[in-house]
């Protein structure tokens, strides 16, 4: 490592958020040189991570995900803990970068000296996590956050992927049971530890309390994703700060539970190995994306799928094929 890395080391582990940010940059690079400085980097981050609780965030549009973000990290720094917010943002389709614009959206987080937040393009990645959400996790808990966000873009069934990062999955819903439980996805109900009711005051406190009800009922038919916690079905209000402490007591409740049964551990241990995977199948599929003879075949293969020539699984076929044969 040279004196340019090894500085950025030490500013990082000292909790410099600017060291922060230029190091996820190098992660975020498509140049490979700048990519294997962030790897190398990461290397020697790595026997300082692992500490902090990791909290995934999402929720349909509308939902005030960014507004409970704000009032439940001031809340936690108010407990002497350091947030990080990990915000991905849809992909601009003209510009690629990000449209939701966190920052301006967490002011008052934002400023705080014991938060860092990084909103960054999802970039048309599956689920809406940034590719590089992981390593952003690991530099974040290096540079002494015990808490770190990851909030997504909305909910989907691709958004399930933010599961494989987090230890406890939050889901935001507004108080309206009926529209809310035909849209809602089943998946995404079965990953959630907490699900909150948010904007529960004034004159939807009562609808709140029926949808809170409601999804009781729902919750009893699928089956949970944990074997030690139970999901729990919680009422706040992000805008007027309330529930905030019976959210945190709930989060508390979760991490004793299964690290008692030791399901916490297996979770993160599976949660690397499908790191690793993923990893895997990206390296693969930018391989063959770069090879030349690859490249001219594909918009051959392209234009027969779109003038309805070739049945979309016989190009693939063909294209892997070739890619097989290349190998050889």
């Amino acid at each position: 490592m040279n004196q340019k890395s090894s500085t950025l080391l030490e500013e990082i582990l000292q909790g410099n958020r600017r060291a922060m940010a230029k190091a996820i940059t190098l992660l975020e690079s498509t140049n490979p040189e700048s990519f294997e400085q962030g790897q190398e980097l990461l290397d020697s981050l790595l026997p300082h991570t692992g500490k902090a609780l990791r909290i995934g965030i999402t929720g349909v549009p509308g939902v005030g995900k960014s507004t409970f973000i704000e009032a439940f990290g001031l809340f936690l720094i108010e407990l002497g803990h350091r947030v990080a917010v990990l915000a991905v943002d849809p992909s601009s389709p003209i510009t690629g970068g990000s449209i939701m614009g966190d920052k301006t959206r967490m002011k008052e987080l934002s400023q705080h000296p014991d938060s860092f937040i990084r909103p960054s393009p999802s970039s048309g990645v599956l689920g809406g996590v940034a590719r590089k959400t992981r390593e952003t996790v690991l530099i974040c808990e290096a540079a002494g956050y015990d808490i770190v966000f990851v909030e997504t873009v909305g909910v989907g069934q691709s958004e399930t992927l933010v599961d494989s990062m987090v230890d406890l999955f939050m889901l935001l819903m507004l108080p309206n049971a009926g529209d809310e439980l035909q849209g809602i996805k089943k998946g995404v109900l079965e990953l959630a530890d907490l699900i909150l009711i948010n904007k529960s005051d004034g004159v939807q406190e009562s609808q709140a309390i029926t949808t809170q009800s409601e999804y009781r009922k729902a919750m009893q038919l699928l089956s949970s994703s944990k074997n030690s916690w139970e999901p729990q079905i919680l009422r706040c209000s992000a805008l007027e700060k309330q529930g905030m402490d019976t959210i945190w007591e709930a989060v508390k409740n979760f991490r004793e539970a299964l690290q008692n049964s030791g399901e916490w551990e297996k979770q993160r241990r599976n949660q690397s190995e499908k790191w690793m995977w993923t990893l895997v199948e990206e390296g693969l599929l930018n391989n063959f994306h770069k090879n030349k003879i690859i490249q001219k075949t594909i918009t051959e293969m392209e234009k027969s799928v779109v003038s309805g020539e070739i049945l979309p699984a016989n190009a693939a076929r063909k294209l892997l094929e070739m890619w097989q044969s290349i190998k050889k």
